[in-house]
This record gives structure tokens, C-alpha cells and sequence, in this order.
């Protein structure tokens, strides 16, 4: 798979086993679509909050490399759910007739 499914599927914000891409075939309005967007809302929130925090900690001059490297960390984490957020997000824009 390339990544990119045409038609009527969704790239899910959750990877399957051994990190492969989910996807889910409707029209957005089922159970799967539903709880993707509810997991899509709570990474972006929380990817919102750690900007909130990092903001913080780049105030402190005595944070720690530690405490950095951990930050730095969970940053890839919330930058790598965005990612597939918007590539999900993007995929289906294209999917629309007239886009």
C-alpha cells in the first residue's frame, strides 16, 4: 500500500500490528469514523497542551537536557499524530468531487 487508499477510505489515527496504517471504508458517518474523530480531537488537543508547555519550559533556564530530551520526545510523538492527521484529513479533501 502507498500510503494513499482513493475512493471512500479513511487513514484511522491508530496504527494495526507491527505499526501498518489502518484504514476504514464508508462514508464517514459509522462507529469506526466516529471514534477516529474522537481520538483525532484528543491528540490535537494534547498536542496543543504541549506547545502550551514547552512554551513554559523554553522560559526556564533551569530546565535540564533530561527534561528536554523528554519533551523532545513526546513533541515527535504529538508531531507524528498531526502528521497523519493531516494526511488523512488531506486524502479525503482530494477524495471530494469539485476539490
Amino acid at each position: 500500500m502507498t500510503g494513499r487508499v482513493s475512493g471512500s477510505a479513511r487513514l484511522l489515527p491508530w496504527s494495526g500490528p507491527e505499526g501498518k496504517p489502518c484504514y476504514v471504508l464508508g462514508d464517514g458517518a459509522g462507529c469506526v469514523s466516529r471514534v477516529a474523530d474522537n481520538v483525532e480531537g484528543v491528540q490535537l488537543g494534547m498536542a496543543a497542551e504541549l506547545l502550551d508547555h514547552v512554551a513554559d519550559m523554553l522560559d526556564d533556564h533551569q530546565v535540564t537536557s533530561a527534561q528536554l530530551r523528554f519533551v523532545v520526545a513526546r513533541m515527535a510523538e504529538a508531531l507524528r499524530d498531526v502528521h497523519r492527521i493531516a494526511e488523512s484529513r488531506g486524502a479525503r479533501l482530494g477524495a471530494v468531487p469539485g476539490r
